[in-house]
């Protein structure tokens, strides 16, 4: 439990809380972007709350918990903290993930258990917590402007407060991506063989190592179906080629994909060339390991496209689709930073095509070699900026300390 400070302690501050809040929209990328934040803080020595309304991902995605991370259930709202007291000090820093302004509850249930007397005005002092908004990843050039910017709460339990926008990002204009200090090292001594025949032989199959392995997690991109047939042509793809199927989503889509295939050809079968493995849900770490693993992966939202970069292989990113069609934009911002080669820029386009707003596209023939270079050029590139945590928790220091000189 986290005391509330008498006014005879302000210049000596408690130990600092990270309160990272999150909500759970559809695809777990959120959880997924908050886990991976709120471990890597803890294994840099911070204690961390993570405030989520919908924890059920967390028993698949992280099942053994973290040291120093405590997951809070606000399925309800935020609860009140044992006796009465608050949940968070003048020293601790909030992170809404997003937009999502789950922290405001924190605030008012803060301003409704203060007493008006005798207690440090949180409100009205300097000292407030450093609070932050973790912005959706883009390599737009908005990101760059707004990085780090104030904005000024009006009204409400949070009025006066100031909360700084803090952008993810792909240059030293922004705040860097997610990364682990231990990922070169794990990589380094991972045994590609040995864990993808250990995957495998639970569907009590082999691993070949002359066959080429993709991963694939998506939503329902309409150029799925032709993909599986680029796959399965032995005029397009010389080599096996086994296909690794995430669970949910990309599951549905393959397997209805195929349903469509069989409704056409009643004694369709999938060519020799072509296996496709329906994989369990995966922890973090085993989903590193598939990314390590694969020849080319199929990747989706932010979390797993970051975690594609970091694996230096090459890959396709199947960006979340909006009505209007503003991803675009989003996706042509990528490729840009990326340097991507056409023929990477092109498959990105067929794959991501809206059927209900877009042209179709053809599918270009997958270019193994090509892309692989362009991955790792890229992989290096970032790799020599510095990472998300440890900007955020300079800029959270410097934030800080300039209020207590304040």
């Amino acid at each position: 439990m986290v005391s509330v400070p008498s006014s005879s302690t302000h210049s000596h501050p408690p130990p600092s809380t990270w309160h990272i809040f999150c909500k759970v929209v559809d695809n777990f990328g959120d959880i997924g972007v908050c886990w991976r934040l709120a471990c890597q803080l803890a294994a840099r020595g911070k204690t961390v709350r993570l405030w989520v309304d919908d924890v059920s991902a967390l028993a698949w995605m992280a099942p053994d918990g973290y040291p120093n991370v405590t997951v809070m259930d606000c399925a309800q709202g935020i609860p009140l903290a044992p006796d009465g007291a608050a949940w968070w000090n003048w020293s601790d820093i909030l992170v809404d993930t997003f937009g999502c302004d789950f922290a405001i509850d924190l605030i008012a249930i803060k301003t409704i258990n203060t007493p008006a007397t005798g207690q440090f005005d949180y409100i009205n002092s300097p000292k407030q917590p450093i609070w932050l908004n973790l912005e959706h990843l883009t390599a737009e050039r908005f990101a760059e402007r707004n990085h780090t910017l104030p904005t000024i709460h009006r009204d409400g339990a949070a009025a006066g407060w100031t909360q700084h926008y803090f952008y993810p990002g792909f240059n030293e204009q922004t705040g860097g991506l997610l990364r682990e200090t231990d990922l070169l090292a794990r990589q380094q001594v991972f045994d590609r063989g040995a864990w993808l025949g250990q995957l495998l032989s639970l569907k009590q199959l082999a691993f070949d190592p002359n066959t080429r392995y993709i991963s694939l997690f998506s939503y329902e991109p309409p150029a799925l179906e032709a993909l599986i047939n680029q796959l399965a042509n032995s005029q397009t793809s010389q080599s096996p080629t086994c296909l690794l199927v995430t669970a949910g989503r990309a599951t549905a889509a393959v397997k209805t994909v195929l349903e469509h295939q069989t409704r056409l050809q009643p004694a369709y079968s999938l060519p020799r060339l072509l296996s496709i493995v329906y994989l369990d849900a995966l922890t973090q770490h085993d989903y590193d390991h598939l990314l390590w693993s694969c020849d080319l992966n199929f990747v989706r939202g932010e979390d797993s496209l970051v975690r594609a970069i970091w694996a230096g292989k090459p890959f396709v990113w199947h960006i979340y689709q909006q009505d209007d069609g503003v991803h675009h934009a989003k996706l042509e911002a990528f490729l840009r930073m990326m340097e991507a080669p056409d023929s990477l820029k092109a498959m990105h386009r067929a794959w991501n095509v809206n059927a209900t707003l877009d042209a179709a596209a053809p599918l270009p023939k997958l270019d193994f070699e090509l892309w692989g270079q362009s991955a790792l050029v890229l992989r290096q590139k970032l790799l020599a900026q510095r990472d998300l945590c440890s900007q955020l928790i300079d800029y959270a220091g410097e934030v800080q300390e300039k209020r207590l000189k304040s």
